[in-house]
C-alpha cells in the first residue's frame, strides 16, 4: 500500500467510525505500522487546516477524530435543524403508525396495509430517527424489518408503546352510532 492508499484508508475509517479513534486501532485495521499511520493522520491534518477544507482533523489526547470546522457551525445546525423540523405529511404519519402497531414490519407489509408505495416515507422516517431497521424477517428473501425508535416516543409524548392509544375499529364506530 503506497502512502496515498494509506491516507484514503486512514480517512475512509475516521470517517466511517465517526467517534475518535487510536493510532493504534487505525494501524491494526490497515496491518501497518503505527508510525506509518500517524505519518499520514499528520498529512491529513495538515491538508484539512487549509482554508478550502470543511473538515478538520482533531487530535483528542491519545484518539483521532474527523470533523467539520467550527465555523461552519451554523450553517450545519440550519440544514440539520431543517431536516429535523419538517412536519410529517399524511403519508409519513401513516407510514409511522402502520410501524408504531405492527412492529417489526416490513416495506411490503406496509404497503400492503397502506395500498400504496411508501419508499419515501420509509425513508423520510429513517432519515427524522422516528424509525430503525429491526433485522431481518424470517421470510422469503429476508427482509429488512423497521421499527419505532426512543426518538419516536420522546416525539409523541411517551414512555413506550404500550401507551399508545387503542385502535378503533370501523366496525366498533359504526356500531356506536
Amino acid at each position: 500500500m503506497n502512502q496515498k492508499q494509506i491516507k484514503a484508508a486512514v480517512e475512509a475509517m475516521l470517517f466511517a467510525a465517526g467517534d475518535p479513534v487510536s493510532a493504534d486501532k487505525l494501524a491494526a485495521a490497515v496491518q501497518l505500522p503505527q508510525t506509518t499511520v500517524e505519518t499520514a493522520l499528520e498529512d491529513l491534518r495538515v491538508r484539512y487546516a487549509r482554508e478550502d477544507s470543511g473538515l478538520c482533523l482533531l487530535h483528542l489526547d491519545t484518539r483521532w477524530q474527523l470533523a467539520t470546522k467550527t465555523e461552519w457551525a451554523d450553517c450545519i445546525r440550519r440544514l440539520l435543524d431543517a431536516r429535523r423540523s419538517v412536519p410529517l405529511g399524511p403519508a409519513a404519519m401513516e407510514t409511522l403508525t402502520v410501524i408504531a402497531y405492527n412492529q417489526p414490519v416490513s416495506r411490503a407489509f406496509i404497503e400492503q396495509v397502506r395500498g400504496v408505495d411508501s419508499s419515501s416515507s420509509v425513508s423520510g422516517l429513517l432519515q427524522k430517527g422516528l424509525i430503525e431497521e429491526a433485522g431481518r424477517l424470517d421470510l422469503p428473501g429476508h427482509p429488512v424489518s423497521f421499527r419505532t425508535t426512543d426518538v419516536f416516543l420522546r416525539c409523541f409524548g411517551l414512555s413506550s408503546l404500550a401507551d399508545l392509544p387503542p385502535v378503533r375499529r370501523e366496525q366498533e364506530g359504526e356500531a356506536a352510532t
